[in-house]
């Protein structure tokens, strides 16, 4: 009987998916991960999300429900260094990043992955809409979930080989709706819990003022500008914005005006129109291929450029060890770095990289 650690946020779709693999027979063991939490109640009330301290109560009972051994592992260093930092300095330097996939790449894969081999599992699991297949070829991959609206391929695309070949995601298959219903059949007490929102560790959403805090630095105010130089007023400071961003500028122009830009080197915001936003092309480095070891000839794919972007065809091209182009068949808007963009054949991830 092989032994599978579930990372279970004390939600509804790690729950279920807990429960079925028990029925599946495997020999399951329930862990949450402590990642970034304090013990204080006001904490525990604001942070119902995947990671807030309530958390770890569900999970608990979860777990007592389902009759299989539970635990709370530490995590917060790894989640320090592999998440919050890289937040920080990101948007230090002008760019967007994606903190879950850092974190489901570095802290819910490597970490949990190693300290669960070490206790003798052969397997990790997750509640993610997704589901790991193998090819023809060999190769581990993500195809997208039975429900699309869902689908959380977008976010796992920086897997390896390794940690794909080690992961059981079996609430791929099901829609949400099935999901509830499982775990209302077996009385779940969490079955109709809302599914968690917005970056766990900034539960506000003001991510600028959580970048001061934790930089310990205030971030200096500075000009918008043109794409020509002309000056147009003045921000708050660059990591209140991002690429694409159209609310919350607080210019009045006469048309709605969107950043096309940000310069942390000359502390510039970059203003334009709507028609300006637009672009063909983006490049991509720090690149994962999942279905193909690597990109050997230019191919036509199905891209994301954001979690919550529908997809648009693109051919990409190699033009460098690890950077690929993607030209786009219709101009995008708000093609923004640090982003994901993330291709797929089909259903199956073919790879992925990070927006420069």
């Amino acid at each position: 009987m092989s032994k599978v650690v579930v990372g279970m946020s004390g939600g509804v779709d790690s729950s279920v998916a807990a429960y079925l693999l028990k029925e599946q027979g495997y020999d399951v063991i329930g862990v949450t991960m402590q990642i970034w939490q304090d013990e204080e109640q006001a904490a525990q009330e604001e942070n119902g999300g995947c990671c807030g301290l309530s958390a770890v109560d569900d999970a608990r009972r979860v777990a007592a429900a389902l009759e299989i051994p539970y635990y709370v592992m530490n995590f917060k260093k790894e989640f320090k260094e592999n998440v919050i930092d890289y937040f920080v300095e990101e948007y230090q330097n002008g760019r967007t990043p994606n903190p879950c996939i850092a974190c489901n790449r570095y802290v819910k894969w490597e970490s949990l992955l190693q300290r669960s081999l070490s206790i003798g599992a052969e397997y990790i699991a997750t509640g993610h809409y997704a589901r790991v297949v193998q090819l023809e070829n060999g190769r581990y991959t993500l195809r997208r979930s039975a429900t699309l609206a869902k689908d959380q391929t977008y976010a796992l695309y920086n897997l390896t080989q390794e940690q794909l070949k080690r992961t059981l995601m079996p609430v791929g298959k099901y829609t949400k709706d099935e999901v509830r219903a499982i775990a209302e059949k077996i009385n779940l007490r969490i079955a109709n819990k809302p599914d968690s929102q917005d970056i766990c560790f900034v539960p506000d959403g003001d991510y600028a003022a959580y970048i001061e805090e934790e930089a310990g630095v205030k971030v200096p105010e500075g000009n918008f500008v043109l794409t020509d130089g002309t000056v147009l007023g003045r921000h708050k400071g660059i990591t209140h914005y991002t690429v694409g961003q159209r609310k919350g500028l607080g210019l009045a122009l006469g048309y709605p005006a969107f950043v096309l830009e940000i310069r942390p080197e000359t502390n510039e915001v970059v203003i334009g129109t709507k028609e300006e936003s637009m672009t063909t092309q983006l490049r991509a480095r720090n690149l994962n291929f999942m279905a193909v070891e690597d990109l050997t000839e230019p191919l036509h794919v199905f891209t994301k450029i954001r979690y919550n972007h529908k997809g648009a065809w693109c051919t990409i091209e190699k033009t460098g060890e690890d950077e690929v182009l993607c030209t786009f068949d219709e101009p995008q808007r708000a093609v923004t770095p640090g982003q994901a963009v993330v291709f797929y054949d089909g259903e199956y991830v073919l790879g992925g990289g990070t927006i420069q």
